[in-house]
């Protein structure tokens, strides 16, 4: 038997700190260990809910399958744990100090070990005792609220403008080299709009911002996904019925698009977070029933319009948009009449890239049109992801990159953070990755020029027919 005891003192309250810790996924955003951590029972967390854990020993991994054996409200957890040739009984212990401004978390864990591991005790005991305290360690600086705007370091500004190096970034090695990747800065009160959240990252940022408290609502086109969608939010973030609700609107019809805006307003005067991550990748040339070519229509133009339809609701708020970018438009630069290509010269992954080069342009243009109304405009890079959209439109790129793609969950990070980190809110009209500002220029020939933007806002205007309005 392995017996560890450790503690740590977090600058949060015990309500806030047993709320994150409850959900023992959140392991995964605190202790280095951790590769992977999953709630395998829908709902909030209880006595009997269960977790999947994977944890890194230095090359290998191991799978553990925890189980809440005891909870106590606000107070302490107990959990069980088993893997192959391991058992823990592990307990965390929340309790005030300070008058309850600040949380003391005691740490206890038993872990008996059979078969080979128990004969590489005399190893494994060592590293499991400098790994324990990290882990807490870990927990306390998760549980922090950083309130500084972030700056690119100098390793990333090099390996951004050495290419290369700045796209293996994009897998998910560049992820786990992410000081920080907790999300404990809760959202109860906040109002969510998330499109193309159906599925892929979309579901997962859904997912996430549920768990941290918002009412979320999900924009999509079909039905039955849309209410899989929904289910699947409230699951894994424990939330209540009414917390999570669906818009269904074609998201290729400017008509729709507007509808959709409405009935969002309607419902919801006040907007804290708009994610446009809606986004596709079409192989062939197909135009809209408002004669606008698919890519364009989805990457660009509904987010132009669902944007500009619900800003009353977001100034209101003091809202952020957050728009789902890609790396592909590096390789491009912002070309309005290219928006209206023709059969013979189409080309998906070109189209693609050109239409999220003009969403990141129009992006940064809203910030410099709207910065002084209170509302935070970004646009972000979510890396390479391994989604069914990259699958069935990527198929070699996907077969090639699979064992380094990020999940989903990874993906939905930067878009996660943005809408609800302190610190995102100095970040207005910056591009974003990895929760760090970017360059949006990389391939000489491609910056765009504030003009540039502006002539693409009145692009959009007059191929929509939106109005202007007060704000601006």
């Amino acid at each position: 038997m392995i017996e560890i005891d450790t503690h740590v003192t977090a600058d949060r309250s015990p309500h806030d700190v047993f709320r994150y810790i409850a959900d023992f996924s959140t392991c995964e955003q605190w202790d280095p260990a951790v590769y992977r951590a999953e709630k395998l029972t829908p709902g909030s967390p209880a006595a009997g809910t269960e977790f999947r854990v994977i944890v890194s020993f230095g090359a290998r991994r191991k799978t553990l399958r925890y189980r809440i054996d005891t909870l106590q409200p606000g107070r302490r957890i107990d959990l069980v744990g088993r893997g192959a040739g391991i058992k823990t009984f592990e307990t965390l212990t929340v309790s005030a100090e300070d008058g309850g401004a600040r949380s003391r978390i005691d740490y206890q864990g038993h872990f008996s070990l059979r078969g080979p591991l128990a004969r590489a005790r005399s190893v494994i005991a060592p590293i499991m005792r400098r790994m324990v305290p990290r882990a807490a360690r870990g927990l306390a600086d998760a549980l922090e609220i950083r309130t500084e705007t972030p700056r690119q370091g100098w390793l990333s500004y090099a390996a951004d403008r050495s290419i290369l190096p700045g796209e293996a970034l994009y897998t998910d090695r560049g992820y786990f080299a992410m000081r920080d990747r907790s999300h404990s800065e809760f959202m109860d009160g906040k109002r969510v709009v998330i499109t193309g959240a159906t599925g892929g990252i979309g579901r997962a940022i859904a997912a996430e911002y549920a768990r941290l408290g918002a009412h979320v609502t999900l924009v999509g086109r079909d039905t039955d996904r849309l209410a899989a969608a929904a289910s699947h939010v409230r699951g894994f973030a424990g939330a209540a019925p009414d917390a999570v609700d669906v818009v269904e609107a074609d998201l290729s019809s400017i008509a729709a698009m507007r509808r959709a805006a409405a009935t969002i307003a309607q419902d919801a005067p006040k907007i804290d977070v708009l994610v446009n991550n809606v986004g596709a990748l079409f192989d062939e040339y197909g135009v809209t029933e408002d004669g606008i070519e698919r890519t364009v229509a989805i990457n660009l133009v509904a987010p132009f319009v669902l944007t500009e339809s619900l800003l009353e609701p977001l100034h209101a708020a003091g809202g952020r948009v957050v728009n789902m970018a890609s790396g592909g438009m590096y390789a491009v630069g912002l070309d309005i009449d290219a928006l209206a290509p023709l059969p013979s010269n189409y080309g998906g992954l070109k189209a693609y890239a050109r239409a999220k080069r003009a969403l990141v342009a129009l992006t940064a243009h809203w910030a410099r049109r709207y910065g002084d109304e209170g509302i935070v405009f970004n646009a972000m890079h979510p890396g390479w992801v391994d989604t069914p959209g990259v699958e069935k439109s990527l198929p070699r790129f996907h077969l090639l990159m699979r064992p380094v793609l990020r999940d989903a969950r990874m993906g939905a990070d930067t878009a996660l953070w943005l809408g609800a980190a302190r610190a995102a809110g100095g970040l207005n009209g910056a591009f974003v990755f990895d929760r760090k500002p970017r360059p949006t220029a990389l391939v000489p020939g491609t910056r765009v020029k504030p003009s540039q933007a502006q002539s693409l806002y009145g692009w959009l205007r007059n191929t929509t027919g939106l109005t202007l309005h007060g704000l601006g």
